[in-house]
């Protein structure tokens, strides 16, 4: 699987595109061999970019040594960062590099009274290690996407479909709305495809999946579910998380919509594939 996804690709070359001119562009194309794919508009050119970015896996000649051209890309991106840390195409490559998952880490310098920002070029730091298995997100989503389709629970499809534009777009709030609902509709469906009444609740959909199918569907062993609700469960515990009440000082809602749509998709992974495992 290739490093970055393909949004996270053209967001570093719409960020390419804002720190560039067609001199510096052309520079880039010759360094990389790309002349030959043409196009004469910066939108045709960025649009190049992003094609060889995503297509092509020669390496090619950078400060850093040579790298594939996704790499490459992308560092460029980075270096110029404080011209764009404003821009809509930053928060972009930001929120695409989450999901890739890696931090971005925008450096500052220490001035006379306070740290300031630096206009050196912006790291990357692998947010979970990329040797173990099951941690990546995209594998994750592909994942999740499929078993969403092929059992047919097509309303929660809908809203991760949504939850992960607004993400890959920087809109925190839309994306973790469409999370919450992404959430509660894939168990709300999976108790329909279990024998639950469709005219129940959430909440009464969620404890039939606990006690009102034989072998229950979220397992009280697990602190999944409990008929108590004043012992600890981690299905009530996550959608009481997905729903807070408003925002809270000191946290950052890049962070936290990140953290909100990784914990969603090991979830919904874990659930989908006990159902496709056919005892239901």
């Amino acid at each position: 699987m290739p490093e970055f996804n393909r949004l996270t690709l053209v967001a570093a070359a719409e960020v390419v595109s804002d720190t560039h001119s067609h001199s510096e562009i052309d520079v880039i194309e010759v360094e990389w061999n790309l002349r030959s794919r043409g196009g004469g508009s910066k939108p045709d050119r960025i649009k190049n970019l992003s094609k060889a970015a995503i297509e092509e896996t020669e390496e090619v000649y950078t400060k850093s040594g040579q790298v594939v051209i996704e790499r490459a890309l992308v560092e460029r991106a980075l270096a110029h960062w404080f011209e764009v840390r404003d821009k809509s195409s930053w928060r972009r490559l930001k929120a695409g590099l989450r999901f890739d998952g890696f931090e971005v880490v925008e450096p500052t310098e220490d001035g006379m009274f306070s740290r300031r920002l630096s206009r050196e070029p912006a790291t990357l730091i692998r947010m979970l290690p990329d040797t173990l298995p099951g941690l990546d997100m995209r594998q994750a989503q592909n994942e999740v996407d499929y078993l969403l389709s092929k059992h047919g629970l097509a309303i929660a499809a809908g809203h991760l479909s949504h939850a992960i534009s607004a993400f890959q777009r920087g809109e925190w709030s839309g994306a973790n709305g469409e999370l919450r609902n992404f959430f509660e509709n894939y168990l709300n469906e999976i108790a329909i495809k279990c024998g639950c009444d469709p005219s129940l609740d959430s909440k009464q959909k969620r404890d039939f999946l606990g006690k009102g199918v034989t072998p229950p569907f979220l397992l009280a062993e697990y602190n999944e579910w409990n008929e108590n609700n004043g012992k600890p469960q981690y299905v009530q515990g996550l959608m009481s998380r997905m729903h807070p009440h408003g925002g809270h000082p000191g946290l950052s809602e890049e962070e936290d919509a990140t953290f909100r749509l990784q914990i969603s998709l090991v979830t919904a992974r874990l659930f989908l594939r006990r159902l496709d495992r056919g005892i239901y």
